[in-house]
């Protein structure tokens, strides 16, 4: 049988309307993926021009409220509707339920309504770039965002809508984890990545109801002039803050937790090893999405609060650090005496490894309440976020990318150049970020249009970095595209994965399996494969 007549998930129906109303997990995964990449792209358009503008203290070619317009969207862009959905929504919707064994997501509707709520918000922060684009900073602190004459009540209305479609996701995960498990798996035969997805998923149905709340009582105070936020109106900005940080900051760990489940993937299989403590992993995971609700006064520090609060929640804030030591801890025992096979995916896990420690071991600092009164607000902090978010999510994204990639378009990439796009992400983020630490520990304060000629020489430096960063990104847009039309037909498991996803055909069947798989084992059990 000639491989064109082979029917799979991408071409077993075809037609725009095929797609725009599929109820396939693995197509609606693909069809996130592709939007997510168009906001990735979106907010990295701000980021440039927010770097070239800083290459001088004084105007280059933005005023003063364009510089706030572009360091607005580029947060908003990049949180709401790049990193919070990039790695659940895309890789997620397509993996879960390939790895748990079943047909599909509990609720194949639900799913293709998550995706539509979620094309809806990205269409209001598209409506409000055009209309007096917002310059509030992506936080939107009161009162001047309940003062602003932008498009701050389209772009929290956005960021609104898009938290149904955050909490859609993990009803439908949580369902799917529950009830849709193949027979034979238990809880402690499930990949890890579906242990960070179900801890993600409890986080986002606990929390993004409040910042939908907070950003809503935002809206209503700026349309009715009722005082719940501005002191002018007899509100109180501080309550925006608890309200905002008590979703925002485990909002960091709906990014971060499914992040450290991609490289729980990516070690065992280019190590060829046995997880190092999959349990304590498993209960990591939990843990630090528990703690997350705990910690979020660490963004107060200097805002007046008591100091015995300050206190609890700086030992708060160091305490989330042990989970997440655990599982780098368990990763690089897990990579002891193992076969490490360095293809590009690994690569990732590497540049992960490297770059999200030095993100969680400033966070430290931050953490610390006699060095964060001196960092708070400069670009040390735009740096630890950096590493954190980029050096962790992103990192992790592009490594769990490359590493479904096979399986999902059936087409291998270039290793070659997916190897010096790599190297070129890695050198040209730590060139941009890692130069933000001096300016922070210099002075410079974050956000900050015109500035001290002293800090001149570091920050063209630091936008210099921005070009090899971009050019890695553009090398891989082009090799992975490349790959659709002209790549190599992937074999069914090419990096020898133990999980249930490399069980099915590349790419899927439509209904994922030809029979319902039994598990016997554990998903990583590598020495009775024969590795």
């Amino acid at each position: 049988m000639s491989t064109k007549t082979i029917k799979n998930y991408l071409n077993c129906e075809t037609g725009i309307m095929s797609w725009l109303t599929t109820l396939d997990h693995k197509r609606i995964g693909v069809m996130y993926l592709l939007f997510i990449a168009i906001s990735f792209g979106l907010g990295g358009f701000f980021a440039l021009a927010l770097r070239m503008e800083l290459l001088t203290p004084t105007q280059l070619y933005l005023t003063a409220k364009q510089y706030n317009q572009a360091f607005t969207l580029h947060g908003a862009v990049m949180v709401f509707l790049f990193i919070i959905p990039s790695i659940p929504a895309a890789l997620g919707n397509f993996v879960l339920p390939l790895q748990l064994g079943a047909k599909d997501v509990a609720f194949p509707r639900l799913n293709l309504a998550s995706f539509y709520v979620y094309v809806l918000g990205a269409a209001f922060a598209i409506f409000s770039l055009f209309n007096g684009a917002v310059d509030t900073g992506w936080t939107f602190y009161t009162p001047y965002s309940t003062q602003s004459d932008t498009s701050v009540i389209s772009m929290t209305l956005a960021a609104f809508i898009l938290g149904f479609s955050s909490i859609l996701t993990g009803v439908n995960f949580i369902a799917t984890i529950h009830k849709m498990r193949a027979p034979g798996m238990t809880w402690f035969r499930m990949p890890l990545f579906v242990w960070a997805l179900y801890a993600t998923a409890i986080i986002q149905i606990l929390a993004t109801p409040v910042v939908g709340i907070t950003l809503l009582l935002l809206i209503f105070e700026s349309t009715f002039g009722v005082g719940i936020f501005d002191p002018a109106l007899g509100g109180d900005p501080i309550l925006f803050q608890h309200f905002f940080w008590f979703y925002s900051h485990p909002a960091v760990y709906i990014m971060v937790l499914p992040a450290m489940g991609v490289m729980s993937e990516l070690v065992t299989t280019f190590c060829k090893k046995n997880i190092f403590g999959y349990k304590l992993i498993a209960y990591s995971s939990l843990a630090i999405a528990i703690i997350s609700f705990l910690v979020w006064g660490h963004h107060l520090f200097l805002s007046g609060q008591s100091s015995y609060a300050n206190m609890i929640f700086s030992l708060l804030t160091f305490l989330v650090g042990i989970p997440s030591g655990i599982k780098v801890f368990n990763w690089v025992t897990t990579m002891y005496k193992g076969t490490i096979d360095l293809k590009t995916p690994f690569l990732y896990f590497l540049s992960f490894l490297f770059l999200f420690c030095i993100g969680g071991f400033t966070g430290m600092f931050l953490g610390a309440l006699s060095v964060d009164v001196h960092l708070h607000d400069t670009y040390f902090v735009v740096a630890h976020f950096h590493y954190t978010m980029m050096g962790g999510v992103v990192m992790a994204f592009l490594g769990g990318l490359h590493y479904w990639w096979p399986k999902m378009f059936g087409k291998m990439y270039s290793e070659k150049w997916g190897r010096i796009a790599a190297a070129f992400v890695f050198v040209g983020f730590n060139w941009v970020f890692f130069t933000q630490f001096i300016l922070g520990t210099k002075g410079m304060p974050r956000r900050y249009y015109n500035y001290l000629d002293q800090f001149q020489p570091l920050h063209a430096f630091s936008t210099m970095g921005t070009f090899v960063l971009g050019t890695g990104f553009i090398i891989m847009a082009v090799y992975l595209i490349h790959s659709l039309f002209k790549g190599e037909k992937a074999p069914a498991n090419p990096w020898g994965g133990l999980t249930l996803e490399w069980v099915a055909d590349t790419p899927p069947d439509h209904h994922n399996f030809h029979e319902t798989p039994t598990v016997t084992t554990g998903p990583y059990d590598y020495e009775k494969a024969g590795y």
